[in-house]
């Protein structure tokens, strides 16, 4: 099966499971929080860099996801739709953090806790740092299209903005990300 078959097949799945979740169905929400809790936690964990921050959004997504499931006009965009959630509770987030004037740092989060990690976990450590390191717009573009997979049109959707501006987004958060690890002597 090829990726675009594949791809296809997920949507009709998506699209089966959001009109199941629109009739009311309770074992279809239960399906949906199973097939998409994964994905949507990787995605907020890596925009917040906060395990705590991270849960209390996807709270937040969840809640609205089950009162926002039976305007989705088409089930096949549900994987954009609840992507587009989550970031819309995302900014909601740092809306509310940078109005209060005790703003808490993010904290770092160690992937290379272990002394004797392998090469690749190093680089993959310092990959996460200099992710995290990059402003909010830049991490977002990035975990969305390389670490979600979303397609350059399901990111402009996620976001809001022309494909155009994805791949303008996406050069320069490359750039940004690879003299971030060039300066640092990191590996790229």
């Amino acid at each position: 099966m090829t990726d675009n078959s594949a791809h296809g097949l997920e949507a009709r799945e998506d699209e089966w499971l959001a009109v199941r979740c629109q009739l009311g169905e309770r074992a279809a929400f239960d399906e949906l929080v199973a097939r998409w809790h994964e994905p949507l936690w990787r995605y907020v964990r890596r925009v917040t860099a906060e395990d705590e921050a991270a849960r209390e959004v996807l709270q937040d997504v969840w809640v609205r996801v089950i009162r926002g499931i039976v305007r989705l006009r088409e089930g096949s965009k549900l994987r954009p739709w609840l992507f587009g959630i989550a970031r819309r509770a995302l900014m909601d987030r740092l809306r509310e953090r940078y109005a209060t004037p005790a703003a808490v740092p993010l904290q770092d989060f160690d992937l290379a806790a272990d002394q004797d990690t392998s090469a690749l976990e190093e680089d993959l450590a310092s990959m996460q740092q200099g992710l995290e390191e990059l402003p909010v717009t830049e991490r977002e573009v990035l975990t969305l299209f390389y670490l979600r997979e979303l397609s350059l049109a399901e990111v402009a959707e996620v976001l809001g903005v022309p494909a155009g501006t994805v791949k303008s987004r996406l050069f320069r958060a490359r750039q940004m990300l690879r003299r971030d690890m060039d300066t640092k002597g990191r590996p790229v």
